[in-house]
């Protein structure tokens, strides 16, 4: 006979916090979010990889390349890079971060000569930069024949169809940098010049990086940078459980150091093979998180298969349609308040703490305080990080507003169906899990994370926590009615700006 719950599972929606004893210690400034990322002793021990802010972003082709794993990691999460993809181009992604050099960028917005203003346009409104060099090929690392900017042309005075050859400040205008330059000296040489970026160029004048005047202030101080032995930055990368006997060793060779198994169901025997592979070939070196699971039953198995950290959360991201399609999973508050007391049950059995992840049900800032409230050591977003500039999706204009888009790795788009631990042959599963959508254009990963932590930061002084520790041995929660949810926003008043009210997750 099936088992049934007597208990209906719960969103993070349907929860708040009652606030407790604020002494006048307690304040943002001086609140910690550094949290563990990997299975440690705890009380024994330092855990060899922490995260310095409780997030990382989802293992998603919308969210999470190479460019989001620079701007996460310095602002001390930690991204996961796609695993949809082939072996060479996620490796060289992973490369591309530990060989990252703070403040010199590559660009992505990059012109051939024989280009014509019309494209120009185009690429500006897609990219929203203003400043692009002008190669030989029209690749980042072509000859440098000079730089387009906006002062370089007048729309109202051009026609759409001019050569960017003809209105490009040509290379013998330019001052440029060569590669073996420091920062610091080309910053000085940007500030002596006033320029607004220095081309870096090799011996042959072939355009390497650039370094931008606006990028000053942000690369003088990040003291929450996630940074590896070495000082590179951290990176995570996603895997299935199909190829990753060839995948796994591609990545570690590039510098990966996180691995997470990718799959919309984590309580598998596929799971284990795959941690089983990875600790006979890598020992611990390597580390490896695990998942997705919603209770205490799947978080054992992963934990004694020895996953360094474990996801939750079935069917609970804004583009997955796991529950509708297959009719499992279980709602997100439910999952990780259980898996959570797994956690807790298992360290104190065994002695090792295997951190946890809500993965997914975070519509709104506030969620992110009451998954780490219930337990949770850290979150992986995908819609919030897809909606910044360093995500790889395209911007785009949708009735009057400007959205990027984001889709999920269960759907047609995305065809990653190796993600499906069901064993066979893979071709057999082509239903979708995931829909193609768009989220709001929200600006930059650095301002969105900073203003969601300064809430998270808030909440946590209004339960007189100082860290993540501290708030789940002292977090009070309540369950909420329907009502009160409509209680808790804006009711009963006519509101001045029409405008729909928009938090910082996009709702």
């Amino acid at each position: 006979m099936a088992y049934y719950f007597d208990e209906p599972s719960r969103t993070f929606n349907e929860y708040l916090l009652v606030p407790g004893y604020s002494p006048s210690t307690c304040v943002p400034a001086a609140v910690s979010l550094k949290t563990p990322l990997v299975r440690y002793r705890k009380g024994e021990e330092e855990c060899p990889i922490s995260l310095n802010i409780p997030m990382i972003s989802a293992i998603m082709q919308a969210v999470s390349d190479d460019g989001m794993a620079v701007a996460l990691a310095t602002e001390g999460g930690m991204s996961f890079v796609y695993g949809s993809q082939s072996i060479e181009s996620q490796a060289a992604m992973v490369a591309r971060v530990k060989d990252y050099k703070a403040g010199f960028v590559t660009s992505d917005a990059n012109l051939s000569p024989d280009m014509t203003l019309a494209q120009v346009v185009e690429l500006k409104e897609k990219l929203g930069h203003s400043t692009m060099p002008v190669t030989e090929d029209g690749t980042a690392t072509g000859k440098l024949l000079g730089v387009v900017t906006e002062r370089d042309y007048r729309l109202s005075r051009m026609s759409l169809d001019e050569k960017v050859a003809d209105f490009m400040t040509p290379r013998e205008k330019l001052i440029v940098a060569p590669v073996s330059t420091s920062l610091k000296v080309a910053n000085d040489i940007i500030w002596d010049h006033k320029l607004n970026s220095l081309p870096i160029v090799d011996e042959n004048d072939h355009l390497v990086s650039l370094v931008f005047r606006k990028d000053y202030d942000s690369h003088k101080s990040n003291p929450n940078e996630m940074l590896d032995s070495h000082k590179r930055y951290m990176v995570g990368a996603g895997i299935n459980t199909r190829d990753y006997a060839e995948r796994i060793p591609a990545l570690v060779e590039a510098g990966v150091d996180v691995l997470c198994i990718d799959s919309s169901e984590g309580y598998s025997d596929w799971q284990k093979f795959t941690i089983e592979w990875v600790r006979e070939h890598y020992g611990n070196t390597v580390k490896i998180g695990a998942g997705n699971v919603v209770d205490a039953e799947g978080f054992r198995f992963l934990a004694d298969a020895g996953a360094d950290f474990i996801k939750v959360g079935i069917g609970g991201g804004s583009i997955c349609i796991t529950r509708e399609t297959k009719g499992i999973g279980r709602g997100q508050a439910t999952a990780t308040i259980e898996v959570a007391a797994a956690r807790d049950a298992y360290f104190k059995e065994t002695g090792v703490y295997v951190p946890i992840c809500s993965d997914g049900g975070i519509v709104y800032d506030h969620h992110i305080s009451l998954a780490l409230a219930m337990g949770s050591d850290f979150v992986m977003l995908g819609r919030y990080f897809a909606r910044f500039d360093e995500s790889p999706s395209n911007k785009v204009m949708v009735n009057g507003s400007y959205m990027k888009e984001y889709w999920g790795e269960g759907s047609a788009r995305a065809r990653n169906w190796q993600r499906y631990d069901l064993g066979g042959d893979k071709k057999g599963m082509t239903f979708e899990e995931g829909v193609d959508s768009y989220v709001p254009y929200a600006g930059a990963l650095k301002d969105g994370v900073a203003l969601t932590l300064s809430k998270v930061r808030s909440t946590m002084c209004n339960c007189g926590a100082l860290t993540i520790d501290e708030l789940q041995d002292k977090a009070k929660l309540t369950i909420v009615s329907s009502t009160s949810i409509v209680e808790g926003g804006a009711h009963d008043v006519l509101l001045k700006d029409k405008t729909p009210y928009v938090s910082n997750t996009g709702h």
